[in-house]
């Protein structure tokens, strides 16, 4: 098994490309080994030092790191991990967390809007630099979007998010007024 590396803008933030399907659908996101028991992957990962969040994409797993420790260090146990959970036949996710929750209540036209350029336009892009962007609301004419993966923390979130999806948004559809990170 031969698993790719790519940088991403967050120096703090490795893509690793593993060469075969992660998530089935949908992604995963866990700041920290707490939240992980529900992915025997991520659970492995924090397992190495200095790793404090896995996010987890369709072929992608994106790993963020502390400031204590160097790729140098750190990415080499990285990819053994990811090396030996997979060659291992371990599954990414436990069987009960793998169905993804249902929609709540109906969305008004706005609000499918929304989702529909962030699906079509917005997450295929970050998810080339090992992220997510998800939609949390729309209230008063405000997106609120939570940043997941190599978004999180990324020095180049925050002009990414006003510069480029706010402008697009507020151009498509004009009850958009603003854009703001959760």
């Amino acid at each position: 098994m031969f698993i790719q590396t790519e940088s991403t803008p967050n120096p703090a933030t490795l893509k690793f490309l593993p060469g075969c399907e992660v998530m089935k659908s949908g992604t995963a996101n866990f700041a920290g080994p707490d939240g992980a028991a529900r992915s025997p992957l991520a659970q492995r990962l924090f397992e190495v030092e200095g790793v404090t969040g896995v996010f987890l994409g369709s072929d992608f797993v994106t790993v963020t790191k502390s400031d204590t420790r160097g790729w140098d260090v750190v990415k080499p146990q990285v990819l053994g991990a990811i090396m030996e959970h997979f060659t291992a036949g371990h599954p990414v996710m436990a069987e009960e967390a793998a169905a993804a929750p249902a929609e709540e209540g109906e969305e008004d036209g706005v609000v499918m809007q929304i989702k529909e350029l962030l699906d079509t336009r917005v997450r295929p892009a970050v998810a080339q630099d090992g992220g997510d962007i998800i939609f949390e609301s729309f209230e008063d004419g405000v997106v609120y979007l939570h940043m997941q993966g190599a978004c999180s923390g990324c020095p180049s979130s925050t002009m990414t998010l006003k510069h480029g999806i706010e402008n697009m948004l507020r151009h498509y559809i004009p009850e958009v007024i603003e854009v703001r990170a959760v």
